[in-house]
């Protein structure tokens, strides 16, 4: 049994959460200035490359969301059916369940971002995450078994909570409320909220009520990203999962932080930084595929095939390209050349500055040289 009035729901104002409004003003009108720089940047570019940043910021989302949680899908694969799904070419290649279930999530939530959030719609998502899986109870609905919900560490005979969840029973009254605030703090609701502090509340709230036997952190992760949506009039983009997964283990500390009182001001402050770091990730991304459309304007007519083919594959990798930079064993591996060859064509493009070499011998490293 856990202690009476232990955690945030069982408080008597639960769920009326408090925190200073003022104090994150300055955040919120930060948030809303750099929408409007990606806006404008947005403007630049061509409607290839809004497909291809759409596709590479749902696809990156769509598989970072699932490692938060321990479930490794195959980017490549993901990356195909959200191309199919966008009316593009792909490699017909076979996507999993679990991979198809996320894209269609994803999918619905960038159509769909500005529509009132609804039991239907969270069962739907539900239901799409884990159609495939055989050991649940309730899919597509909202948990009923009797055993506690709860977060646990530690071994079976000393095991340590760091959260337990309202008791099933008491989750249709709960996610009632909760969507019933959801609906009414959006922009032009009733009692709306500044974008920053909305979208901090709402996964805090979310997560702490746990209404499904599995897929929360999704579907919370989700949520938020909607509530981001509504707030600026679009889909975000943001590389919301992507900057929570690099911090992992501070986003899990600052949930069990804040499990225990109705006082958020410490959880605003930590999300909404939390949000900010995404955003400043997207605005890097969106001036990433500027700098590769430059790029391949001043090398398309002077590099060879085998070129091409490593500098598109480097591009993949973003703004933080290669771990450790791209050297003559990857060249060789995605050419599949020789060394003599890849030592060649590694030193044309220092030639012509399209990468700079750094470090000697076996150390020797090549990165692009943008703009």
């Amino acid at each position: 049994m856990t202690t009476a009035k232990y955690w945030n729901w069982q408080q008597d104002h639960w769920p009326k959460f408090s925190w200073e409004r003022t104090e994150f003003q300055t955040k919120e009108n930060v948030f809303l200035q750099a929408s409007g720089v990606l806006v404008g940047i947005e403007k630049h570019l061509g409607d290839d490359d809004k497909l291809i940043l759409l596709i590479d910021s749902l696809s990156t989302e769509a598989v970072t969301t699932s490692e938060i949680e321990g479930e490794f899908i195959n980017r490549d694969s993901v990356q195909s059916s959200f191309r199919r799904r966008f009316g593009l070419e792909t490699d017909h290649r076979r996507v999993k369940p679990a991979e198809e279930g996320i894209v269609e999530m994803m999918v619905d939530l960038y159509q769909n971002y500005s529509e009132p959030l609804t039991h239907q719609n969270l069962f739907r998502w539900h239901q799409m995450l884990l159609n495939a899986r055989r050991d649940l109870d309730d899919v597509g609905a909202y948990r009923t078994h009797d055993d506690p919900m709860r977060v646990v560490s530690g071994s079976i005979d000393d095991p340590k909570i760091h959260f337990e969840a309202p008791p099933s029973h008491a989750i249709p009254k709960e996610m009632e409320r909760f969507v019933r605030w959801f609906n009414d703090t959006s922009p032009g609701g009733k009692s709306a909220l500044p974008a920053l502090t909305r979208a901090s509340i709402v996964h805090l709230y979310f997560v702490c009520i746990h209404p499904f036997e599995d897929g929360n952190g999704r579907i919370g992760r989700a949520i938020t990203e909607k509530a981001l949506a509504q707030s600026l009039g679009k889909p975000t983009l943001l590389a919301l999962s992507e900057t929570i997964l690099k911090g992992r283990n501070k986003y899990y500390l600052a949930l069990e932080q804040n499990n225990k009182s109705l006082a958020v001001d410490r959880w605003v402050e930590y999300f909404s930084d939390m949000i900010l770091a995404a955003q400043n990730r997207t605005l890097r991304a969106m001036e990433f595929i500027i700098q590769k459309t430059k790029f391949f304007d001043r090398y398309t007519d002077k590099v060879n095939k085998r070129q091409t083919k490593v500098l598109l594959r480097v591009f993949r990798e973003g703004p933080d390209g290669f771990l450790g930079g791209l050297n003559a064993e990857k060249y060789i591996s995605i050419t599949q050349t020789s060394r003599a060859t890849a030592t060649r064509d590694l030193a044309e493009l220092v030639t012509l500055e399209a990468v700079t070499k750094s470090g000697t011998g076996k150390g020797t490293r090549y990165h692009l040289k943008l703009d």
